[in-house]
């Protein structure tokens, strides 16, 4: 074999008029013209074996940019590592004196279920059939890039009611169809329902009734009466705090999600998203989302005890208070929606000032009487209405303090309150007037909501 030394000459001008040719070994390219290119000073001169002087040092110094031979072992290795753990994978060396069989260990048995699981699986098995999807028509879902669903808001949950086809739900859900006044029967939301085959078959939900102060609507769906498994509803009048109950529905756009909790809190103010004030609601630290609304809230026994409407959270999901409105509540609504197609309220048809405009005029407690209707029985009782006097000065009317001595702080209590009566009952009102306390007895009328 012929071993070839590798050289490297250059011609370099020892002055304007004369060429000196330097050859260069490898180490004297790479290492000792490097290390010297940087270590001579420009007022010395140095004659080198060949006889030439520093223009030879000054060339390789232009070309490589290292100081010492060390910067560059240092920088020709760290380059080196750089590509081969940029562009190389990582290889395993693997054990190859093991088999498969060896590192699989085995599996061990389930077993069966605790009591407690298996009582909540039971109850979700069981209920799951009653609770539907709803997707607000105009808001369809859109498929992403990604292959996932974008689900928009305004798509929630609902109960099938009875097994008649109807389903119950929250306002807001369909809030953007109803937005468009639509009329009765109009298709206002596509209703998703889980057969027995674990298939979702989609029907039109027609428009049945709406109560926006209670945040509830009525649909219904052409569906055959065997697909069709209407919930249990129970009693929330005797719920306890601290008691378990289950949460399930649509998050996010997860069909038929379970979440479980206990009740922490009852006869809250649910501030709802159609901007009223919903009385008596349950108060749950099981996981609710976008997409539970309308959904149901369960005992421990699988009845319903409220519909799911809300969550206080600052970041749009759960953050452990979420809000339901009590059966006690549906148990009213649900069945003149049906009926009427609206809801029917026992009154005193009078207007009652905002808390705001209240706050302004100094009552800071009580329902504060604005405007009395001539002819009506609260004018007949006589009731006053807050007036304006000599020199535009504004003299306050009656402040209902108290309905049979239930107190009454604000307008939505005074709403509160009666929504326990119905229309013809008879009422013992407390009323402040001109810093006299006074009880007028008042019959209650019909007033639409």
């Amino acid at each position: 074999m012929q071993v070839l030394s590798i050289s490297a000459c250059c011609t370099i001008p020892s002055s304007p008029t004369t060429n000196v040719s330097k050859c260069l070994s490898r180490r004297d390219l790479f290492f000792n013209g490097v290390s010297s290119a940087y270590s001579h000073s420009s007022s010395s001169q140095r004659i080198d074996d060949c006889g030439s002087n520093n223009l030879v040092n000054d060339e390789i110094r232009s070309n490589f940019p290292f100081s010492t031979r060390r910067a560059l072992i240092r920088s020709l290795g760290f380059c080196s590592c750089y590509y081969f753990s940029t562009y190389f994978p990582v290889f395993a060396l693997g054990d190859p004196s093991v088999t498969i069989e060896e590192v699989t260990p085995s599996v061990s048995p389930s077993g069966p279920l605790l009591p407690a699981e298996e009582r909540v699986v039971q109850l979700f098995e069981k209920n799951t059939y009653s609770v539907v999807n709803i997707f607000d028509v105009t808001l369809r879902p859109q498929l992403n890039i990604t292959g996932v669903v974008e689900v928009p808001e305004g798509n929630g949950s609902g109960v099938v009611w009875d097994g008649q086809g109807h389903i119950v739900t929250n306002y807001h859900v369909i809030g953007n169809s109803l937005s468009k006044n639509p009329s009765p029967g109009d298709v206002v939301a596509r209703i998703n329902v889980l057969a027995s085959d674990g298939v979702q078959k989609s029907f039109e939900g027609r428009l049945i009734g709406v109560d926006r102060a209670k945040d509830l609507a009525v649909l219904k769906v052409e569906a055959a009466a065997d697909l069709l498994k209407p919930i249990n509803v129970g009693p929330s009048s005797s719920l306890k705090v601290g008691q378990q109950c289950l949460a399930i529905g649509n998050p996010f756009g997860f069909d038929h999600t379970l979440t479980v909790g206990v009740i922490s809190g009852l006869n809250r103010d649910i501030f709802s998203q159609t901007g009223v004030t919903i009385g008596g609601g349950i108060q749950t630290d099981a996981a609710i989302n976008p997409g539970n609304s309308g959904g149901p809230l369960l005992d421990s026994k699988g009845n319903l005890i409220g519909i799911n409407t809300a969550i206080f959270t600052q970041t749009g999901t759960s953050a452990g208070v979420g809000f339901a409105i009590p059966s006690s509540t549906l148990l009213k609504i649900i069945p003149q929606l049906i009926q009427l197609g609206k809801v029917v309220r026992a009154g005193l048809n009078i207007e009652i000032a905002p808390d705001l405009v209240a706050s302004q005029l100094n009552v800071r407690n009580g329902a504060l009487v604005l405007q009395v209707p001539v002819n009506s029985i609260a004018a007949k009782a006589g009731l006053r209405s807050t007036t304006r006097g000599f020199a535009g000065k504004i003299i306050l009317g009656d402040i209902i303090a108290a309905v049979d001595n239930k107190p009454v702080r604000s307008k939505a209590d005074l709403v509160r309150v009666l929504d326990d009566y119905n229309i013809g009952d008879e009422v013992i009102l407390k009323i402040v007037r001109d810093s006299e306390t006074l009880e007028v007895p008042l019959k209650l009328e019909e007033t639409n909501s």
